[in-house]
């Protein structure tokens, strides 16, 4: 995967539960877990910002990107290119 979660390591510097984080978000902790591993396609942008206003963070310290060795995206991924 291209993009990779990281709310586990800012939930361990907030010293915050999952279980936690699911209150003060209103979204269930199934939801939240499908998240922090990874497993989530897609995250909206309210839930995103409501996750970083819980944590006082901004969205770069939750996600971060990374390419394949080649420097190229993820394959099964939407590049963007449609030539």
């Amino acid at each position: 995967m291209a993009i990779l979660v990281r709310l586990d390591k800012k939930l361990y510097e907030r010293r915050m539960t999952l279980t936690e984080l699911a209150a003060r978000v209103d979204i269930t902790v199934a939801n939240l877990s499908i998240l922090k591993t990874g497993k989530a396609k897609a995250i909206r942008f309210s839930t995103l910002e409501a996750i970083c206003v819980a944590l006082d963070c901004q969205p770069g310290d939750l996600l971060e990107f990374h390419a394949d060795a080649d420097g190229r995206v993820a394959a099964g991924t939407d590049d963007g290119d449609d030539a």
